[in-house]
């Protein structure tokens, strides 16, 4: 037993994002072919060329769905990896940062940072929706850490990005990915923006990317003072419009 643990270590697992949404597109994939096939079997001999014209209908938006739901799998599974490998190469960090990811979910960016770090500390913290990210937790976040090997340069904590518990000016980089447009309300996702800002020390950097409202979270921080903000272009990971952001406090 011993040996195969060796030959086989556990990996990390970084979860599938929007997992329920996942799900639907391959349960819409697999109705809509199942039903066209269903309808040419029974109707094929009287009527074959509307039956076959309805199976191509039907199994094309099958076909599409199948295609959407592969994509966002990939995007979790593939994409993200190289995703967390881009943002962090921009926080330039030299290994002595506290770095704080909010929304760190299972601990991409955490742990990812962590890696880079010598004698600094990553901090994550999350409210750990199962919705938004499958078997998300505080427990698959450390267990992560340990996998990786970095469990004494990570700390996990509990809590609310639209009240961060940390002090003014006290985080090197503060960095977040897929988190913020979870936050159901306007007003609450701006505010979750000024707290990364409030927290950042001077001269730390901020990294951004998320669905829908990158160039809003920009206009947010230049309003909060930010001099020196960029936003990338779109980008289509999990079928959604994306960006990434980043400020130099």
């Amino acid at each position: 037993m011993t040996e195969a643990v060796a030959a086989n270590p556990p990996q990390a697992d970084y979860g599938l994002d929007a997992p329920l949404i996942v799900k639907r597109m391959f349960t819409h994939g697999a109705w809509a072919l199942g039903t066209g096939l269903v309808l040419w079997f029974v109707n094929h001999d009287e009527y074959p060329a509307p039956s076959a014209e309805l199976l191509a209908v039907l199994g094309g938006l099958g076909l599409i769905y199948f295609a959407i739901g592969g994509f966002m799998v990939w995007s979790s599974r593939v994409a993200k990896l190289a995703l967390r490998d881009r943002l962090l190469d921009s926080l330039e960090l030299k290994g002595e940062e506290r770095v704080l990811d909010v929304g760190c979910g299972r601990g991409l960016m955490l742990i990812g940072a962590a890696k880079r770090l010598k004698s600094g500390k990553a901090t994550g913290i999350d409210v750990w929706s199962q919705v938004d990210l499958s078997a998300n937790s505080a427990d698959a976040a450390k267990q992560n850490a340990k996998i990786e090997g970095v469990s004494d340069r990570v700390r996990v904590d509990t809590g609310d990005a639209r009240k961060l518990v940390y002090p003014d000016n006290h985080y090197d980089a503060v960095v977040s990915t897929l988190a913020i447009h979870n936050i159901d309300d306007p007003a609450g996702r701006d505010q979750a923006i000024r707290e990364m800002w409030r927290v950042l020390k001077p001269g730390g950097r901020l990294v951004i990317f998320d669905l829908y409202h990158g160039r809003h979270y920009a206009q947010v921080l230049r309003d909060s003072g930010a001099q020196d903000v960029t936003v990338s272009g779109m980008a289509w990971l999990w079928c959604v419009p994306s960006r990434t952001l980043v400020a130099k406090k």
